[in-house]
């Protein structure tokens, strides 16, 4: 297609208006060079060679304005006149010379007529006037013996008059449109500029907009990781602060005993009561299993509040044991059973223990705390475990009477509490932080009148 249309245009780029008289042009080109050469056919077989130099000359001269066209962009102008006048003096040459009954080749006036829409008004009215005083004069003039008489030669010249005429008109109407369309694509030009305009200021004004939410959006993030980071502080203080409570619990006894049994030995001593060596060993190594014991609980406490956070392979069993050893004082001072169900206790998972005991500490305080403030009788908390291939699922069930409706949407946002003063809404949003952000698990709830579960499920290995 673009072959084509290179070819008709003689392969210039050129406006619109000059394109389609470039194309006209060179189909008129075509056509009289077709027409030549089946004259010159025709008039060789029929023996007519009179007119065979005038048709292979005009051919050629043809072949010339084809080249022209497409060598010299600006000839245009030039080639035009030429094909005009060329054909208008074969058409007079023609009348002048043949008889009437060969009018047939009236036909090759049609060229002239197209090429006149394409020449200028004031050139075309030339043409005009010549080819109708040629005519006129032909039946007139003494010279040339013409066969046509004076009424067939104004005939001829009204079909002229009426064919430029209509071409006149025609090419009145074809410019006006050609007016309205320039105007028309002037007016878009404008509209265009215009557009372009408001694109660059509106794309101006969204870049400065975007450097600014950049900045905001910074600034948030930056005021969201400081906000995180004191919600995490604040948690593990609360925590902490609920550990160091449930480790005095756990001290008292312990230490009483000691000092119950120093106590004894020392009275026993007062009285002057002799202490059999083997009663003796037996008070000591209960004083020593009881500093052991101690000891181990200031170990769990230590690694608890570790600062430094690190992967390690721990069997889950263990681990959850940890987390209920940590919470024993609170469920015998509320008389809540507790209990794992695990029938996999060698399983060993690759993870950050000391935030997984946080997450389960949390859970079991709330469920702790919701038992206790119901006082329900047979109070109830099951750990529970199950393998689904590469991740675990760690669920934590009370017989409560389950969370509000209400409050389902809001459990895991900051600062959200159903325990009022007593409570600081951190525990939940910290564990769904600490599961989602660091072990990119998932935490959820279910809830019933029978009680809730929340279940956490982690993968066993973190790379």
């Amino acid at each position: 297609m673009k072959a084509m249309h290179n070819f008709f245009t003689s392969g210039h780029e050129l406006t619109s208006d000059l394109q389609s008289r470039y194309q006209m042009t060179n189909i008129a080109l075509i056509l009289s060079s077709a027409g030549l050469c089946y004259g010159i056919i025709g008039n060789y077989f029929r023996d007519i060679s009179g007119l065979i130099p005038i048709e292979l000359f005009l051919l050629f001269v043809n072949g010339i304005l084809w080249y022209t066209l497409r060598t010299y962009k600006n000839s245009f102008e030039y080639v035009v006149k030429i094909i005009t006048a060329q054909f208008t003096f074969l058409f007079l040459f023609l009348v002048y010379t043949n008889e009437p009954n060969a009018l047939k080749h009236v036909w090759l006036f049609t060229y002239p007529i197209v090429l006149l829409y394409f020449q200028k008004n004031k050139n075309g009215i030339y043409w005009v006037v010549f080819t109708i005083l040629a005519l006129i004069i032909a039946p007139l003039q003494g010279f040339v013996e013409v066969q046509y008489s004076l009424f067939q030669v104004t005939y001829i010249a009204f079909v002229l008059i009426i064919v430029t005429i209509m071409v006149y008109f025609f090419q009145v109407k074809m410019n006006e449109a050609k007016d309205i369309i320039l105007e028309q694509q002037a007016r878009l030009r404008g509209y265009n500029v215009n557009l372009e305009k408001q694109l660059e200021e509106k794309v101006k004004n969204l870049e400065e907009l975007n450097e600014s939410l950049e900045l905001k959006v910074e600034e948030k993030i930056k005021e969201l990781i400081k906000t995180e980071k004191l919600l995490t502080t604040q948690s593990k203080q609360a925590v902490m602060g609920e550990m160091i409570s449930m480790i005095a619990h756990q001290w008292r006894q312990p230490l009483s005993m000691i000092t119950l049994q120093i106590s004894n030995l020392q009275i026993q001593k007062l009285l002057g009561k002799k202490v059999e060596e083997e009663e003796l060993y037996r008070i000591l190594e209960e004083i020593s299993n009881t500093i052991i014991y101690l000891s181990e609980t200031i170990d769990d406490f230590k690694t608890y509040f570790h600062p430094d956070r690190k992967v390690e392979q721990v069997k889950i069993f263990k681990l959850l044991t940890r987390a209920l050893n940590f919470s024993q004082v609170r469920l015998t001072e509320t008389h809540i059973k507790a209990q794992i169900e695990f029938t996999h206790e060698e399983i060993e998972i690759n993870t950050y223990a000391n935030e997984m005991i946080q997450v389960i500490l949390n859970l079991l305080n709330n469920a702790i705390d919701i038992l206790a403030q119901e006082k329900r009788a047979e109070a109830m908390i099951r750990i529970s475990v199950k393998d689904r291939n590469d991740t675990l699922e760690i669920s934590v069930q009370d017989n409560a009477s389950g969370i509000k409706k209400e409050d389902l949407p809001h459990i895991f946002e900051p600062y959200f509490s159903t325990k009022g003063k007593n409570g600081t809404g951190l525990g939940l949003y910290m564990s769904q932080m600490i599961i989602e952000k660091q072990f990119k698990g998932e935490i959820k709830v279910e809830t019933s009148p029978k009680g809730s579960t929340f279940m956490v499920t982690i993968p066993k290995n973190i790379s």
